[in-house]
């Protein structure tokens, strides 16, 4: 089970779901003056949570009707190497996108370089419903959470070794649970941390989180680079 909450662990570098929570710290006024980060930022991590979950389970009811086919595939060579080229992958993108950072980074419309929330398009659309806490930052949390959960490897990875393992029935579904708050675990950690730093601008913290603001896009590449090792590490433990 540990060895499968690893690959939900790699799913928790969500840059995007940090990088909307990050802009909603920023867009938010103070709590004194009617700001409602903690009431925006509970609601969107709680839907990005069950997104997941749901993903999961689904993910789940899947892979136990496949039955043998993915326990046959796990205890592969083929899922070794899955993994290790997927963690490949991971590294080449991570140091294709640090190339087009040197190279120059993100240019806005009028020829002139943007910071890296001005030019992501993604974060901005998302945040249009965000100014206040409701049933449709749920939403967005939610579709978050499905769409990163989807497009991860590590995820399926991790839930077709929990379908292999010699566990209950209900033990498999129950452990998603889990398996969803071990993947939400960084952002979760991320949105109190900028909590703390909205009341406490001027502390270690509150710098050193500016700092890492100012280099999204190295700490993105940092954190493509960790999955990547993670993966191709996991994948040799695999053959062994």
């Amino acid at each position: 089970m540990l060895h499968a909450l690893t690959f939900a662990l790699a799913d928790a570098l969500n840059f995007i779901l940090i990088g909307v929570l990050i802009a909603v710290g920023l867009a938010q006024a103070a709590k004194e003056k009617g700001g409602r980060y903690g009431a925006v930022a509970g609601l969107l991590v709680f839907g990005d949570w069950l997104g997941v979950l749901t993903l999961a389970l689904l993910t789940m009811l899947v892979f136990n009707g496949l039955g043998d086919t993915i326990a046959s595939l796990v205890e592969s060579p083929v899922f070794a190497v899955l993994l290790i080229l997927t963690g490949v992958l991971s590294a080449v993108l991570a140091w294709r996108s640090g190339r087009r950072v040197r190279d120059g980074g993100a240019v806005g419309e009028d020829g002139t370089e943007e910071a890296p929330a001005q030019g992501n398009p993604l974060v901005q659309r998302i945040m249009a419903p965000l100014k206040k806490p409701s049933l449709i930052t749920v939403g967005v949390g939610f579709a978050l959470g499905v769409v990163q959960s989807a497009t991860s490897v590590p995820f399926f990875a991790g839930i077709a070794v929990i379908s292999a393992g010699d566990f209950a029935v209900a033990t498999r579904y129950v452990s998603m649970i889990a398996y969803a708050s071990v993947a939400l675990s960084l952002p979760f950690l991320t949105a109190l941390a900028i909590g703390y730093i909205r009341a406490h601008p001027y502390s270690g913290i509150g710098k050193g989180f500016a700092t890492l603001q100012d280099n999204q896009e190295t700490a993105a590449r940092v954190g493509g680079y960790i999955v990547a090792v993670l993966l191709i590490g996991l994948g040799l433990l695999q053959l062994l």
